[in-house]
């Protein structure tokens, strides 16, 4: 997202000097100046510049100097860049699942071609925007456990997420790269689920409570419209070290963003929002001066 120069064809002047008769005049032909003129080259196929991917090594060395483990996958809509850093990461989800859960009612109730009841609504609510562990259980075996989740996430186009063992929803071991197809199931209009379902998920990720509203809305500014989900827990296998992790879509200056940061080991649940922000931060901030 030249005129080409007109050549004159002129003839020569002949003087003829024989005494032979001349010949019949030859009547004048006209030529167009149109085909007396160098044709013009088929205009190029105008070419959109394809997204610089240069950003992504800075960003990447600036990632692998922070402490801590941890894995980030972003898309922004806005632009079509992506980025990725340690995919080969799988955490427990903690309560991020609880997002999974209510997608996956939802998928059921469509099925059944029905809207939630009273009750899915209530739990659905509480799960997300308080983070409600009782609302989250009851939801889990309304979708039948692991085995609806997993169902569930083939739908979703899911590769690396892996449901808890029984009633374990929060054991559940996932990817941020997944995490941000779960997300992308709520934003595109090729998903399983329905525009309005779709919204519904959303607006109570928009509305979680003010106390649990930190993580990837760091990487907006004030005012910025943030829809997330958030986990942490003290986890047993790392000795009590704690897996933090956040997932959402923030739309500021311009861009609307999926984000997933998935984090472990760390030494508070204090230390590991900070490690999550900071890591929102870097990544929305080096996609957005790519962008310009």
């Amino acid at each position: 997202m030249h005129p080409l120069p007109v050549v004159a064809a002129l003839a020569p002047l002949i003087v003829l000097t024989s005494s032979a008769p001349l010949p019949d005049p030859v009547p004048l032909i006209s030529v167009p100046v149109a085909m007396l003129t160098t044709p013009a080259p088929a205009p190029a196929a105008e070419q959109k510049p394809k997204p610089s991917s240069s950003y992504k090594k800075a960003l990447t060395r600036a990632l692998k100097d922070l402490p801590g483990r941890f894995a980030v996958t972003a898309h922004d809509l806005s632009t079509g860049r992506s980025y990725s850093y340690n995919r080969g990461l799988r955490t427990a989800t903690a309560s991020i699942v609880k997002v999974d859960i209510v997608m996956a009612l939802l998928l059921r109730a469509q099925r059944q071609r029905r809207g939630l009841s009273a009750w899915e609504r209530r739990a659905a609510a509480r799960a997300i925007k308080v983070s409600d562990n009782t609302a989250a259980s009851t939801l889990w075996s309304a979708i039948g456990g692991a085995s609806g989740l997993a169902a569930a996430n083939k739908k979703f186009g899911l590769r690396d997420t892996r449901p808890g063992p029984g009633g374990a929803w929060g054991a559940t071991a996932t990817s941020a790269a997944d995490q941000v197809r779960l997300l992308t199931a709520l934003t595109s209009p090729k998903s399983p689920l329905s525009a309005k379902n779709r919204r519904y998920v959303l607006g109570l990720m928009a509305g979680v409570t003010a106390e649990q509203a930190w993580g990837i809305s760091a990487s907006g500014r004030e005012g910025a419209d943030v829809a997330l989900k958030n986990g942490w827990l003290p986890h047993p296998r790392h000795g009590g070290l704690w897996t933090v992790n956040s997932i959402g879509r923030v739309r500021d200056r311009g861009h609307t963003y999926l984000i997933a940061v998935i984090s472990e080991r760390h030494g508070s649940m204090g230390a590991g929002v900070k490690a999550v922000e900071r890591v929102s931060r870097l990544v929305t901030k080096a996609m957005s001066r790519a962008a310009s």
